[in-house]
């Protein structure tokens, strides 16, 4: 039961340590000053490999990661507090796509990623656990963690993720194709 399970745990591991990696080099803001993103970092002073994954932004950033089943592509949205976004792989065609959310968009989701309440949608709050297999599964990284769900049955969205979710899919030009 274990080997099979190991593959559905690898993608949201995987996930965040791809997010981590793009959000962390960031082309938007220039020579504006950013907040840090925390690294995958290895290595310890006893000399075993530990793999530190990041799970945040900085405060008003998000990322979305989205794929359908556990052989899709991987679509990667990463979106700065000033609304810039930047979109990797988004339609599964290789093409990176860039642009910038409208100014009322950008005001709603800095409130939305503002909202206290998102502390208590994160996977770690939830315990969330993914349960469909070949299901549309989609993890926003924001600065109070990861918050992961998935398109299946019976499965509800949390109140602020799921309008984050639901602003960011709508307010970008492209959607994932299985």
């Amino acid at each position: 039961m274990l080997p099979r399970a190991l593959p559905r745990l690898l993608l949201p591991l995987l996930a965040v340590v791809l997010v981590g990696a793009l959000t962390g080099c960031s082309l938007f803001d220039g020579d504006k000053p950013r907040t840090p993103v925390a690294q995958p970092t290895a290595g310890t002073a006893g000399g075993s490999s530990q793999l530190e994954i990041p799970t945040t932004v900085a405060a008003g950033q998000v990322s979305l990661l989205q794929r359908l089943g556990e052989d899709g592509p991987m679509r990667t949205l990463s979106v700065e507090r000033n609304g810039a976004w930047q979109c990797v792989d988004c339609a599964g065609d290789g093409v990176t796509s860039r642009g910038t959310l409208a100014p009322e968009l950008t005001e709603r989701l800095q409130v939305l990623l503002a909202n206290p309440g998102l502390a208590d949608e994160t996977d770690q709050a939830r315990r969330y656990r993914t349960t469909c297999i070949d299901a549309l599964t989609s993890s926003l990284i924001t600065s109070a963690g990861l918050i992961t769900s998935q398109d299946c049955p019976g499965e509800e969205l949390t109140p602020v993720a799921g309008e984050i979710l639901l602003l960011l899919t709508q307010a970008t030009p492209a959607e994932v194709k299985g």
